[in-house]
């Protein structure tokens, strides 16, 4: 067939990749002027299965009420006059139960295992090079009531395969000497040897280009302004390129938009749970080598996640439920920096750092949409969160047998099956 994929992030790239290694002939759409310009351009950086507590769980209705006046919350949810920002927020309250939550943990550690395997697979036979390091994720605590919060979660990872180990602040500094400054502090942590860190933009536009030279063409620069439709077929998009109105057909479509596959859904009666988180990140030149971290590391308390990128350092998080504003908030700018400058003073130029802001697609469970839409032959996979990075290369797998009518391999709940 020919499949329009709708989005050239990791995932709509990832998607492509695997579409056309099915056979399937390839065009990608999106408006920036390369893959992995939009939320894929300065993330976190992890590749992370031990990233997979929901936002949504029995804890988090209270923190979001504390946090709700704190413009340095980790969690900021700002009430805006929007039908769907509060239909996501009802939803997300209904997903903090602790059966939910222990569904949810289920679906994304399952998607996570099979997409790191699909990743690593794909760098070693691509030859891919994106900064890629493969020590493994720190989860490190500096509260106590955070730390036995996290034990449950844990748990249930375990058992679905996950080996993210409880570990003591001896531990953690013996697998990462860059956390020394603040040992006293530690209350404890949890290490996952198995997960890994990397460039996602470089990866994205890396893979972009092994998919141009595998027959994949690309529409960049192309406004998507909507769908045409007959009954439960899509017959085509209406983009606008230079200026000029046209319509791309294919025999099937992808819709993998991110945050703004929400809005375009809604064009043709398709009601998708997402709505925009704004997360922050951070990227400054190392100062110390021998201060700063090599093993990815996860600040729970503070949201944030830290990845070293050869001689960059990565820290991101935060979530910012205020629309699709991508206007630097610089109160949480200043947190992430005095939070990281206080853990590892010397690791960084933390007074260099250059800031970015992206919109990540969350779902209220932070489960994704993959599978068939309504439509006959549209397509989702979109709505990952702060983990598109991580479920990208698995969900594009699996999207692509089940294009080919096939059952795909991992175990997840997928749209339309």
């Amino acid at each position: 067939m020919h499949i329009v994929v709708l989005g050239a992030g990791v995932v709509g790239t990832t998607t492509a990749w695997y579409l056309q290694r099915q056979g399937h002939q390839v065009t990608v759409v999106d408006r920036q002027s390369q893959a992995g310009l939009e939320t894929s351009y300065a993330n976190g950086g992890q590749v992370s299965v031990s990233h997979a507590e929901p936002w949504a769980n029995p804890s988090a209705p209270l923190k979001v009420l504390k946090w709700l006046f704190r413009a340095d919350a980790p969690l900021l949810f700002r009430p805006r006059c929007d039908p769907a920002q509060w239909r996501w927020a009802l939803a997300f309250l209904r997903e903090c139960t602790s059966a939910r939550a222990a569904h949810n943990i289920r679906q994304m550690v399952n998607l996570g295992t099979y997409s790191r395997a699909q990743l690593q697979s794909l760098r070693d036979d691509l030859g891919l090079e994106y900064d890629a390091l493969t020590k493994g994720i720190l989860h490190f605590y500096t509260n106590r009531e955070e730390f036995e919060g996290a034990l449950e979660p844990t748990r249930i990872m375990q058992g679905l395969g996950c080996d993210r180990q409880v570990i003591d602040a001896d531990r953690a500094i013996e697998l990462e000497p860059a956390l020394k400054p603040i040992r006293d502090r530690i209350a404890g942590a949890t290490y996952t040897s198995e997960d890994e860190s990397g460039d996602a933009r470089k990866f994205t536009q890396q893979l972009a280009q092994k998919c141009g030279e595998a027959g994949v063409s690309f529409y960049y620069g192309t406004d998507i302004l909507g769908f045409e439709r007959a009954g439960d077929r899509i017959l085509g998009v209406h983009t606008l390129r230079d200026g000029v109105h046209s319509t791309l057909r294919g025999d099937a479509y992808v819709l993998s938009l991110g945050s703004f596959s929400a809005p375009l859904a809604r064009t043709i009666g398709l009601t998708l749970d997402i709505y925009p988180a704004k997360g922050y990140s951070i990227t400054v030149p190392v100062n110390n080598p021998d201060a700063a971290f090599n093993v990815s590391l996860t600040d729970d308390e503070y949201k944030l996640v830290y990845s070293r990128l050869g001689d960059r350092l990565r820290v991101a998080g935060t979530a910012e439920l205020n629309g699709y504003s991508r206007e630097l908030n610089q109160t949480r700018c200043r947190a992430i920096v005095r939070r990281t400058a206080e853990i590892m003073p010397e690791a960084g130029h933390w007074d260099q750092a250059q800031f970015w802001t992206g919109l990540r697609p969350a779902t209220p469970s932070n489960v994704p949409y993959i599978g068939k839409s309504h439509f006959a032959n549209l397509y989702l996979n979109t709505g990952h969160g702060t983990l598109g990075w991580t479920h990208s290369c698995g969900s594009a797998a699996a999207l692509a047998d089940i294009v080919d009518g096939r059952r795909p391999e991992v175990d997840f709940s997928f749209s339309g099956l």
